[in-house]
């Protein structure tokens, strides 16, 4: 069966847009929203894939499984239902995928967090980054997420570890982790579920891609182009020292002039003071004591930015800043494009009030030290130096 209405339920604003894109790029419409649903089932599914961000990372697992029951319940009539997660682990893992499973209905969960185009895989059940278990990677010293263990038997007692040539399993019910090292062995879990709408699927980008590859619309949906951009603004929230890199790269390669947010109007006056092609908001290396601030600075210092015309295209890291940015722009979600690199997502803003801005959306850990000057010379078109 063809799906009419796909569903990804994610943690934060990018892991939504990662779970969505594939969808798009198979020729479905896809569109991302903040705002979680009440818990009643029937909620309003327009055609293609629709992604909630769930807000999830920045509570706790109580409070994260209440609200990941509660859209479960509301989406459970989805014709595809994904339950995303973080491909290093981070975040409540264990607490949302059973409260998605109890709230769905659904009696079988298949979990496969692996995403091989970023070098994460799963070996007989435990989770790997570039070939180092991710609890003794740099996600380990995650500041607001530290993943305690890489091994998802113990994350998940009740689960079945599923190897690549024992898939017959999934044709049973239960909670089962498939390992896989490629995207073609995700592709084989995705087509080894005789009937994939009784399911909750639950991965990174990895699995939505293999599930949007097996579900491919035809013909593929035509969807209008993004406007062009004459000044990209980068805001960089991300603590991960990835971003740092990507944000030292950035100010190294690019002609990019920039500012701290720890005062919004300082750094406003600043980017209204430079005549640089590309504009750079960032929060300072050390996040002090109420990062939530910080973040909440940063979203209005970017807004005010947009607001008086310094620019006219986003790029966004870290699921907290994007989502922060763009609930100060007054969008209530992003109508997604397409994806330039694995795990980034470019659109507009979606809103009734929001100005239609082209944005990239980034997680704080993905890219290498050039991921960041790619992106910003994406969206204005040109070529990253």
């Amino acid at each position: 069966m063809e799906p009419s209405t796909v569903v990804v339920l994610a943690d934060d604003l990018t892991s939504a847009a990662d779970g969505a894109v594939p969808f798009r790029r198979s020729g479905h419409r896809a569109l991302v929203l903040f705002d979680p649903p009440a818990g009643r089932r029937g909620a309003a599914l327009p055609p293609g894939v629709t992604a909630v961000d769930l807000g999830t990372r920045l509570v706790d697992a109580t409070a994260a499984a209440a609200r990941t029951r509660a859209a479960a319940t509301a989406y459970a009539g989805a014709d595809l239902l994904l339950k995303t997660v973080d491909s290093t682990l981070r975040g409540h893992v264990a607490a949302e995928l059973r409260a998605a499973l109890a709230g769905s209905g659904r009696r079988t969960a298949v979990v496969a967090p692996a995403f091989p185009a970023e070098g994460r895989t799963t070996v007989r059940g435990v989770q790997y980054v570039r070939g180092v278990r991710v609890d003794e990677s740099e996600f380990a010293r995650d500041p607001a997420h530290p993943v305690r263990t890489a091994d998802l038997t113990r994350l998940l007692p009740e689960c079945v570890a599923v190897e690549p040539d024992r898939l017959e399993l999934l044709a049973g019910e239960g909670v089962f982790v498939c390992s896989a090292t490629t995207e073609e062995e995700l592709e084989a879990v995705a087509a080894a579920v005789p009937r994939p709408e009784e399911v909750l699927w639950v991965g990174s980008p990895g699995l939505a891609g293999a599930l949007a590859r097996r579900h491919r619309r035809t013909p593929a949906g035509e969807f209008p182009g993004l406007p062009p951009v004459r000044r990209p603004l980068a805001v960089v929230g991300s603590a991960h020292p990835a971003s740092r890199r990507q944000l030292a790269a950035l100010y190294e390669r690019s002609g990019a002039d920039g500012a701290v947010a720890g005062d919004p109007a300082a750094a406003v006056a600043a980017l209204s003071a430079s005549a640089a092609p590309l504009l750079v908001l960032h929060t300072p290396d050390a996040r002090g004591a109420d990062p939530a601030a910080l973040t909440r600075r940063l979203a209005e210092a970017a807004a005010e930015a947009v607001g008086k015309g310094l620019a006219d295209g986003l790029v966004l890291t870290g699921g907290e800043t994007a989502a922060a940015v763009l609930g100060a722009l007054g969008a209530t979600g992003i109508e997604l494009h397409d994806e330039p690199e694995p795990g980034i997502a470019r659109g507009t803003l979606h809103g009734p009030t929001a100005p239609r801005l082209p944005v990239l959306v980034k997680a704080g850990g993905f890219g290498d030290d050039g991921t960041l000057a790619r992106l910003c010379a994406l969206l204005d078109g040109g070529e990253a130096r």
